[in-house]
């Protein structure tokens, strides 16, 4: 597939799967240099110094995948880590965070603000209920969702069971870390 990019894809897409320059510096650095670049993408130290050993990486691909692969293998402990790394839907601080996450948390809600007092009122009540059930912050990847949207997922999650709920916020965990892999080598 990728022996003609232009029958294939756009010659762009194509560059970003080969070669890299971000990817290519990050797989040059020491160990602990790399897992301390890569933290912001998840938030998780485990995750970020499973994926730093698994380093070279040939390109974006190969990365998104040794992401998921870490990410699946963790403990719950270090989901919740990589949790309290992002601040609640509409505020800009958080438990445990890099100023590269929270600005990245910022950009992520940017739909989800919504200048309507009843539905910022609303979500930040689901948000303490969610977190008096929970013992967590609600995490979704906001990315292009309203905070009509984002509101409709935390009740439909408010009904899981606490073993649900911790997986279904593992796999928003897991979109949201690859969106932010994707931003941090350039690649949409």
């Amino acid at each position: 597939m990728l022996d003609n990019p232009d029958s294939t894809m756009a010659k762009d897409e194509f560059r970003s799967l080969t070669a890299n320059s971000t990817l290519a510096r990050w797989n040059s650095l020491d160990t602990v240099a790399a897992a301390r670049e890569a933290l912001p993408c998840c938030g998780s130290h485990a995750w970020a110094d499973g994926l730093a050993a698994r380093r070279p990486f040939a390109n974006v691909e190969e990365l998104c995948e040794a992401s998921d692969a870490v990410w699946a293998g963790l403990a719950e402990d270090d989901w919740r880590e990589a949790f309290d790394s992002h601040p609640r839907i509409g505020q800009s601080h958080a438990r445990a965070s890099t100023a590269e996450s929270l600005a990245w948390s910022s950009e992520e809600q940017r739909a989800a603000v919504s200048p309507d007092e009843t539905a910022k009122l609303a979500l930040s009540e689901r948000n303490r209920q969610y977190e008096e059930k929970f013992g967590r912050i609600f995490i979704v990847c906001a990315s292009g969702r309203s905070a009509a949207e984002i509101l409709a997922a935390l009740e439909r999650r408010m009904g899981n069971s606490a073993a649900v709920e911790m997986l279904e916020a593992a796999e928003q965990q897991r979109q949201i870390t690859q969106l932010r892999l994707r931003r941090w080598l350039g690649v949409n």
